[in-house]
């Protein structure tokens, strides 16, 4: 199992990223797929998930209106794009895959389900 994103980097206050992250190894369509991140001396938190057909969205509420996440699953591939980031967005961004019934609240797999994988984690920064 792989979970290879990528996208991150240093950016100014307000600029835009877009990560990626790309699945091998399970069967893709059969997971909700988020994005968790974890900023120096603070806990992981799940930052946005979505289910599994890409019809429905979970954002933490401190990055809703400003991130956006999608999935392609013909290309085993989810996104999160990133806009008006500022300096408390600064942390390692994790892809995780979460094994969920099609049906399943994804409001509720991102807050109340451990993850099934894990990727490698990707830095953003965002400083002046």
């Amino acid at each position: 199992v792989q979970l290879q994103a990528s996208g991150g980097g240093s950016v100014q206050p307000g600029g835009s990223l877009r990560l990626s992250c790309r699945a091998s190894g399970f069967t893709f369509q059969h997971y909700a797929m988020g994005w968790f991140r974890q900023a120096p001396g603070k806990e992981r938190e799940a930052v946005s998930c979505i289910n599994r057909s890409g019809r429905s969205a979970y954002y933490e509420d401190s990055v809703k209106g400003r991130f956006s996440v999608s999935r392609d699953n013909d290309k085993n591939t989810v996104y999160l794009q990133m806009n008006s980031l500022q300096p408390e967005d600064t942390a390692i961004y994790y892809c995780v895959a979460i094994r969920t019934i099609l049906s399943y609240d994804i409001e509720r797999a991102c807050a109340e389900k451990e993850p099934d994988y894990w990727g490698q984690g990707t830095q953003v920064t965002v400083s002046s």
